[in-house]
C-alpha cells in the first residue's frame, strides 16, 4: 500500500512536468507567431504566461522535496525525483527565453522587416522536436532518443552560426536597421541557448536510464 502511494506520487510528479513542458511549448509557439506577425499584444500575452510556468516549477520542487523527505527513495527512484527537479529548472529557463523572444518582438515593433525569419523558425521547430524527444526519453527510458537530441543540438549550433554571419553582414550594409538586426541577433542566440537547455534535459534522461553522467553537448 505504501509503495502504491509512492508510485502514485511519482506519476503525479511526472504529469506536472509534462504539463509544464506543454505550456512552455505553447509559449514558444506563440512568441514566434507574435514575432512573425509583429503582434505586440500577442507578445505581451506570452510574458504573462511566464508567471504560470514559475508557479508550476515551485509546485514541482515542493512535491519532489516532500517525496525525498517522506519516502527516502534510493537508486532509480531517487534519480527520477532529482531528474524532475533538474528538468523543471531547465524548462523554466526555456520559458524565460520565450519571454525574451516576446520582448524582442516588442522592441522591433512595427518596423518594416529587413530579413526573413524563416531560418529562425526552422531552428525553433528543431528545438520543439528536441524538447519532445528529450522528455519522451526521460518518461519512456529511451536512451536512443536522448542521443538524438545531442546530434540535433549540433545542427542548431551550425544554423545559428550561419544566421549570425548573415545578420552581421546586414549590419554593415543597413546601419539604420540596427535595432531590428540587434533583436534578431538576440533571438538567434536565445535559440541556441534553448537547444542547450533541452540537451541538458536529455542528459538528465540518460542519467536516469543508465545511472551515469552523459555529456551530449
Amino acid at each position: 500500500m505504501v509503495r502504491a502511494s509512492f508510485e502514485h506520487s511519482l506519476k503525479e510528479l511526472q504529469g506536472k512536468i509534462r504539463e509544464m513542458g506543454e505550456l512552455t511549448v505553447s509559449m514558444l509557439e506563440k512568441s514566434f507567431t507574435a514575432l512573425e506577425n509583429q503582434d505586440i499584444e500577442g507578445a505581451l500575452r506570452v510574458i504573462e504566461d511566464d508567471q504560470e510556468v514559475n508557479a508550476m516549477e515551485e509546485e514541482i520542487n515542493h512535491l519532489a522535496v516532500w517525496l525525498i523527505v517522506k519516502e527516502s527513495p534510493v537508486a532509480r527512484d531517487l534519480r527520477l525525483i532529482v531528474g524532475v527537479i533538474k528538468i523543471s529548472s531547465e524548462i523554466e529557463r526555456i520559458a524565460d527565453f520565450a519571454v525574451n523572444f516576446a520582448k524582442s518582438t516588442i522592441m522591433i515593433g512595427n518596423e518594416e522587416s529587413l530579413i526573413e525569419i524563416s531560418e529562425l523558425k526552422a531552428m525553433k521547430d528543431i528545438c520543439m522536436t528536441m524538447l519532445d524527444k528529450s522528455l519522451e526519453s526521460f518518461f519512456e527510458g529511451n536512451l536512443a532518443l536522448a542521443k538524438e537530441v545531442g546530434s540535433m543540438d549540433d545542427e542548431i549550433d551550425d544554423m545559428s552560426d550561419k544566421y549570425y554571419k548573415k545578420l552581421i553582414k546586414l549590419f554593415s550594409e543597413n546601419p539604420e536597421k540596427a535595432n531590428q538586426l540587434a533583436q534578431l541577433l538576440y533571438i538567434n542566440r536565445y535559440l541556441e541557448r534553448v537547444a542547450d537547455h533541452i540537451t541538458n534535459i536529455a542528459e538528465s534522461a540518460a542519467y536516469l536510464i543508465k545511472g551515469r553522467i552523459y555529456d551530449l553537448n
